[in-house]
């Protein structure tokens, strides 16, 4: 885990000296695994975000602004009552446990000063936020155990909060580095020396394992020798004494193709090449840095969870309807062989009489090979014939209706994979809003709403951005979006560019009477290939013309056009750099 005991304890130390003896002023609940609580200070007000999500639990002081609910949930109306104008008077680690105590001064109903704690454990999916009273009471929790839940510790109102199992490992403020390395060495001699100090030490997490063993040059216990022994035991010192002495180093990880993979509170070495490294000047800007991007897609997709499961309840009917029409077509397809029957029956209806199951006749379309001919016993000759004529034009007849409802059921397949390609974009609680009216109006959901609340919706703006020549580039955010932005605020002569084939934005780039330059048009389209489905693919082709040669099919879903007198480009979105585009409303990282 890269938040580990250490930097919670660089944390701790960040929160005391900035906002102890703040005041909140607000609380807010984002989603059901955050909390953000507003902070008046000496210096200025301060956001100090607390966060139980599985994959990126932590807290620190937060600069995003992150977008709530219109109703508070339970919880979060709860401590607004409790802490609203509390006091931080204490923030409190025990050892390095990841484990952190926010102790207030906050007043009762009665105006009495009373003491309540924010206990934040940190513990990958088993994280919490839990509010307990000066009795060491749970008031409540952000995640309530019942006994359906675990056995061993119930965290639930009104009972005795507990320390969650201590795990058997030594604390480095507490031990010397012999302690530790002992300890570690009596670990099973084919595990690595890695995991046997991780296993051995409270509070690192594995990076710093790692390092450790990367320092001594040896990764296992049994290769171990007196020299490698005492070098482990003076790294492991000098790294309890880097943090008792408060020194830090907030660094990032970052992988040659620019994605952050981990964080330390110390400088890593054991990458070498094969990763760039970024520093901070506090933990607070490492963590938002480290996992805004990504807890910001898991918040959106939380949200739009519904809608996304609408999107795919669609495309599995979709799919399995035209499977099912396709196997129809083919069928359909064979109709020349009714036809032909019919006239093989019609030259020899003189041989026929009511009764017969089958006539055998000659086929003078295949060299007079005699064949069988199936024949239903209750109708007369004439009805034989006349039944497969019917049946040939009937076949006829849905094949012309199939061959069109296959096309409407592709096309309507396509806009629900643009509808779920723009919900994966999303940034924000107005655009899934925008998503779901825009499913409303096209008959897939019911209208929530009350009578004229639609009318109020204020619709966001396309993002802007000035490519490095100074062009104006806009992209869309949804379909509607996509089709107001192409056919209403686009001009005949400004540029129109979309992945070729794949589900994504509309992408203009404004001429203002100027000849539109290729380096606009390459930025435009890694713009393009960007907000896409296929904005971690490499050489993502993208097509562009003029808006001119765009139109709309009558009939057709939101985002829907087609176009003519197009070229391509390839581009790869991961591997363009965005430093040079200004991003007006939004950034693309």
């Amino acid at each position: 885990m890269a938040f580990d005991g250490v930097m919670m304890h660089y944390v701790k130390e960040e929160i005391k000296s900035v906002a102890l003896d703040a005041r909140v002023s607000q609380i807010h609940q984002p989603n059901r695994d955050e909390l953000v609580i507003a902070l008046r200070t000496k210096n200025g007000n301060k956001k100090l975000l607390v966060s139980s999500r599985a994959n990126s639990p932590r807290i620190c002081f937060t600069e995003h602004s992150i977008e709530n609910p219109a109703t508070p949930p339970m919880l979060c109306m709860l401590l607004r009552k409790r802490l609203g104008g509390a006091k931080l008077v204490d923030v409190r680690q025990i050892e390095l446990e990841r484990i952190m105590f926010l102790d207030f001064i906050a007043t009762n109903e009665l105006g009495d000063k009373v003491k309540l704690t924010l206990c934040v454990e940190i513990m990958g999916k088993y994280s919490n936020i839990i509010l307990i009273d000066e009795n060491d009471n749970i008031v409540d929790a952000l995640k309530r155990v019942d006994f359906t839940m675990s056995t061993q510790r119930l965290v639930l109102p009104n009972i005795k909060y507990e320390l969650p199992p201590k795990q058997d490992k030594l604390c480095i403020l507490e031990c010397s580095g012999r302690d530790i390395v002992e300890k570690a060495i009596n670990t099973p001699a084919e595990m690595r020396l890695s995991k046997a100090l991780l296993s051995a030490m409270q509070g690192v997490s594995p990076i710093i394992t790692r390092e450790l063993e990367y320092m001594v040059g040896v990764d296992s216990n049994r290769e171990l020798t007196v020299i490698d022994k005492l070098k482990l035991i003076e790294k492991v010192d000098k790294l309890k004494e880097y943090i008792v002495s408060g020194e830090k180093s907030p660094t990032m990880m970052i992988k040659p193709e620019g994605k952050p993979f981990d964080i330390s509170f110390m400088d890593i070495m054991q990458y070498g090449e094969m990763a760039s490294k970024k520093r901070f000047l506090d933990f607070s800007t490492l963590l938002d840095s480290f996992y805004y991007e990504r807890d910001k897609a898991e918040r959106m997709k939380v949200k739009g969870q519904d809608l996304l499961r609408l999107c795919s309840n669609i495309q599995d009917k979709l799919c399995r309807k035209i499977a099912v029409q396709e196997k129809e077509l083919k069928d359909s397809l064979n109709r020349d062989k009714l036809r032909k029957k019919g006239d093989l029956l019609q030259a020899n209806m003189y041989k026929m009489v009511r009764g017969q199951s089958f006539i055998d006749v000659e086929d003078y379309y295949d060299n007079n090979k005699i064949v069988r001919i199936k024949l239903s016993p209750t109708l007369n000759p004439s009805q034989n014939v006349q039944k497969y004529y019917k049946d040939y034009r009937r076949a006829k007849t849905r094949e012309e209706m199939l061959t069109v409802q296959i096309a409407k059921a592709k096309a309507e397949l396509q806009y629900i994979s643009a509808v779920q390609e723009s919900l994966g974009r999303a940034e924000s609680e107005r655009e899934l809003t925008e998503i779901r009216q825009e499913l409303v109006d096209e008959g897939y959901l019911k209208n929530r709403n009350p009578k004229g609340r639609n009318k109020a919706l204020k619709l966001l703006p396309p993002k802007e951005y000035t490519s490095s020549d100074g062009f104006t580039i806009y992209v869309g955010r949804n379909n509607k979006q996509n089709d107001k932005l192409t056919l209403k605020t686009a001009r005949n002569y400004d540029m129109w560019l979309h992945t070729k084939d794949i589900p994504g934005s509309h992408v203009i780039i404004v001429s203002d009477n100027r000849e539109i330059t290729d380096t606009a048009i390459l930025e435009a389209a890694s713009l393009a290939a960007y907000n896409s489905k296929a904005k971690e693919s490499d050489n993502v082709p993208v097509d562009y013309t003029i808006v001119k040669n765009v139109s709309k099919p009558s009939g057709a879903k939101p985002g829907m056009v087609i176009y003519v007198n197009n070229k391509t480009v390839y581009v790869t979105p991961k591997a363009v750099s965005y430093t040079h585009l200004r991003a007006h409303e939004t950034t693309l990282h």
